[in-house]
């Protein structure tokens, strides 16, 4: 680096690069959380992320940015519920089982696990 500038413009487009990763990280990982596309359809929008990255990212953005937000907040509140349960369970201790029953029933309605999870903690609860 000769000159300040050269510096400068080295930081300017450092930061943007890390910008436009971090988008696509974001997009391909809300691409594969969502469980309404198909496999076709994913594979379209992998396959324009590696041809077209910019403007592929922009219209995702644009076309699924609603969705996108919509994921995240119920993967943050199927976070929260699953650390409210954990805490509760280890700040009381072993409960009793109709208590255990109604942690997974909040699990399952939370979309944390699926119903034969649910079985799986419902059994072991009333063993």
């Amino acid at each position: 680096m000769d000159s300040f500038w050269d510096f400068f413009w080295f930081i300017i487009s450092f930061f943007l690069l890390m910008a436009y990763l971090l988008v696509l990280i974001q997009v391909i990982s809300d691409l594969f959380r969502d469980r309404s596309t198909s496999g076709w359809a994913k594979a379209a929008w992998v396959f324009f992320l590696i041809l077209v990255p910019m403007l592929t990212a922009l219209i995702y953005l644009i076309a699924r940015g609603k969705g996108m937000t919509e994921r995240n907040v119920a993967a943050a509140t199927a976070a929260r519920v699953d650390t409210d349960a954990y805490i509760r369970s280890v700040s009381t201790g072993a409960g009793s089982p109709a208590d255990e029953i109604a942690r997974a029933k909040a699990l399952l309605d939370a979309g944390s696990i699926d119903q034969a999870e649910f079985e799986r903690l419902k059994a072991k609860a009333l063993q």
